[in-house]
């Protein structure tokens, strides 16, 4: 493999912890108060793209911009002040980049939220490339267009680029771009389908050894 492209939330920082059930107990309740949402089905999406998931699926309660408002006011606090870097990763790049893999941040998150997590935990020019679904004019995960369009970013074909997810769209969209899947399996997600990952970790030891081997 000659790249490795990383989702930000659950995976780099333990986000995902904390969205899960924020948008368990408080988004869905709130935007779609009369239905029974399964959290998993907008694990991965773009936050804009949650709700416009739920206004064609669902009937929404709220307008787009409070929603906008409360789910921005909470990704301010949270990459901010509340989310840790997942264990071993300043040290997982920097072997990366000893091998001369190129390694990109590849994340449903607008830029604003990247650049907090990138700023707070020194990771400026730790990556090759980072890239936002927002920069490209199409579908959120579970589509492949994210993943295709890192691919082309970074120089590599998609069937030799790693992509380390951890939600259920997540790990779909990687493996419907033909990519190589490391799923990082957290508690916050529960017990979801990864059968489409090629290989499935339980710990940041683990995502490690198994990345490496893979580019080695």
């Amino acid at each position: 493999m000659n790249a490795v492209l990383f989702d930000m939330d659950g995976v780099l920082v333990n986000s995902e912890d904390y969205w899960v059930e924020f948008e368990r107990e408080e988004i869905l309740p709130w935007v779609v108060p009369d239905q029974d949402v399964d959290v998993a089905e907008v694990s991965g999406m773009n936050f804009r793209e949650i709700y416009d998931y739920l206004e064609v699926e669902y009937e929404t309660a709220v307008s787009r911009e409070a929603y906008i408002e409360r789910f921005s006011a909470a990704a301010e606090e949270l990459y901010t002040e509340r989310v840790d870097l997942l264990d071993g990763a300043h040290d997982l790049l920097e072997r990366l980049d000893d091998e001369g893999v190129p390694t990109a941040v590849v994340s449903s998150s607008p830029h604003q939220w990247i650049g907090w997590v990138v700023e707070r935990f020194d990771l400026e020019g730790e990556f090759d490339h980072v890239i936002s679904a927002d920069d490209i004019d199409a579908a959120s995960k579970p589509e492949p267009d994210v993943f295709e369009y890192a691919a082309d970013e970074v120089g590599v074909p998609a069937a030799e680029c790693v992509v380390v997810e951890d939600s259920e769209n997540g790990i779909e969209a990687a493996a419907r771009a033909d990519t190589v899947v490391v799923a990082y399996r957290i508690d916050a997600h529960g017990d979801i389908d990864r059968s489409a990952a090629d290989a499935v970790v339980d710990s940041p030891a683990e995502l490690q050894g198994t990345v490496l081997e893979l580019v080695a």
